[in-house]
């Protein structure tokens, strides 16, 4: 965790990003670092555990962390929660809570509140279009001798 936190006091110290470190650990050596790169890279995907996700899956040549944990100075947002979900880490730590990120501005509930809803009520619109056209490629995935589960 201290690394994590060190991660983001120099990532917002040294004008890179946002006050958010994250670093992924495996028998004990940390194999991934990150910290938030969203007005740097122009990258609203950018946060600190996403790119502890890619540098620590390209450092164990894999795309899944399991045996790994993910140790973040802040509470993961939304959309780190998919990632970290996604990446299937054995645990997750983190420090300070998304309230303490709200009160220093960085608030995620729109996205959880959003999430809830009816996509008929989503705040930007959304719609399923074509999905005859679309399904064929999932149809056509089922199918296919080389796919990769994951």
């Amino acid at each position: 965790m201290e690394e994590a936190v060190a991660l983001a006091n120099k990532c917002f110290e040294s004008g890179q990003g946002g006050p958010f470190g994250a670093v992924v650990v495996k028998d004990g050596i940390v194999v991934g670092r990150g910290h938030n790169m969203v007005t740097v890279h122009n990258d609203p995907t950018a946060h600190a555990e996403v790119m502890a996700i890619r540098e620590a899956c390209q450092n164990l040549g894999t795309f899944q962390l399991t045996g790994c944990e993910l140790y973040a100075s802040s509470e993961p947002c939304p959309m780190c929660m998919g990632a970290i979900y996604w990446a299937h880490p054995d645990r997750i730590y983190f420090g300070a809570s998304c309230d303490d990120a709200a009160d220093a501005g960085f608030d995620d509930s729109f996205i959880y509140e959003e999430l809830k809803k009816d996509i008929a009520d989503y705040s930007i619109p959304t719609e399923q279009h074509d999905r005859e056209m679309a399904k064929v490629t999932f149809d056509r995935w089922k199918s296919f001798d080389e796919r990769i589960d994951y």
